[in-house]
C-alpha cells in the first residue's frame, strides 16, 4: 500500500480495488484503535489486548497494510523520495506521542517501517526483478515466516521457535528498528524492519506476478466509499488517533 494515496495509475489505469483494499485496512485499524484506547487506556477490560481474537485483529490489519503498500511502490516514480516522506510523518508521530502520553509512545512504527522498506527494495528494485517474481515473492513470505519471532529473540516459524539468538543482538535499545529490542525497550505501535520489510517486498514482487499473469484488470474494481477512504489513507491515520482520544476525553475520565 501506498499510504499516501497517489501513485497508483499506471497507462491511465487505476486500481481501485487497492485503494479499496487500504480502505478497509483504516477503517479496520481506527475501530481497532477505539477499543484499544477503550479498553486499555480507560481500563474497561484490561486483558482484552491478550485475547487470541484481538490478535489476529491487530495482525490481520497490519498484514494487509504493509503488502498492499510493497505492492503499489511498483507505481511510485520516486520511492525514496516518498520513503523520506513517510520517515518524516512517523517522526512526527513520535514526537506527538511522546509529548501527549510518554507511556504510549510510538517508537518506529509502521509509517517509518513502510517508510525505510520503501527507501531499501528502491534502492534495490533493478537487483531485485532478476529475480522471477514468483520466486520473489515466496521466499519474501518465507523470510517474513521464519524471520517473525526475531523481535522476541527465535528464528523459527510463525511462532514454532527453533533457534535462539544471542542475547548480544538485544543488548543496545538503538538496534531496535533492525529487529532487535533491548529488554527495556517499548512502543506501542512497533514494526521493525526484521520481518516486516520481508512482507512488503512480498508485496512488490506479488504485483509483478499480477501483470506477469495479465491480472491487472481484476484490481481496476471500483468500491464506492472504501476507495475514497484508501486514497486518502495517510491523513487519516495521521487524525484518527487524536480525534477518536479527543472524544473519549470529553465522553470519560480515565479510571
Amino acid at each position: 500500500m501506498n499510504p499516501n494515496g497517489k501513485a497508483l495509475l499506471k497507462e491511465n489505469k487505476r486500481y481501485y480495488l487497492l485503494d479499496s483494499l487500504r480502505g478497509i485496512s483504516i477503517i479496520s485499524m481506527i475501530a481497532f484503535h477505539l477499543c484499544y484506547d477503550l479498553f486499555m487506556i480507560y481500563g474497561i477490560n484490561t486483558s482484552w489486548y491478550f485475547y487470541p481474537i484481538t490478535a489476529v485483529w491487530e495482525r490481520s490489519i497490519c498484514v494487509v497494510f504493509i503488502l498492499v503498500s510493497g505492492m503499489c511502490l511498483n507505481f511510485s516514480g520516486n520511492g525514496i523520495k516518498r520513503g523520506i516522506l513517510l520517515n518524516l510523518a512517523g517522526f512526527a508521530v513520535t514526537c506527538v506521542t511522546v509529548i501527549a502520553e510518554p507511556n504510549q509512545a510510538v517508537w518506529f512504527g509502521v509509517l517509518n517501517l513502510i517508510g525505510c522498506s520503501m527507501m531499501i527494495v528502491s534502492v534495490l528494485s533493478d537487483n531485485l526483478k532478476k529475480i522471477r517474481p514468483l520466486s520473489g515473492a515466496l521466499i519474501s513470505f518465507l523470510l517474513y515466516a521464519v524471520s517473525y519471532d526475531v523481535p522476541k529473540g527465535y528464528v523459527g516459524l510463525f511462532g514454532l521457535d527453533i533457534v535462539k539468538l544471542p542475547d548480544f543482538l538485544y543488548s543496545c535499545k538503538y538496534l531496535a528498528f533492525l529487529g532487535f529490542p533491548s529488554s527495556d525497550f517499548f512502543s506501542t505501535d512497533f514494526f521493525p524492519l526484521i520481518p516486516w520489510i520481508f512482507l512488503f517486498a512480498a508485496g512488490f514482487y506479488l504485483w509483478n506476478f499480477i501483470v506477469k499473469k495479465n491480472l491487472t484488470k481484476y484490481f481496476e474494481l471500483k468500491i464506492p466509499v472504501l476507495d475514497k477512504i484508501g486514497r486518502y489513507s495517510l491523513w487519516i491515520y495521521l487524525a484518527h488517533q487524536p480525534i477518536i482520544m479527543g472524544i473519549l476525553m470529553l465522553a470519560m475520565q480515565p479510571r
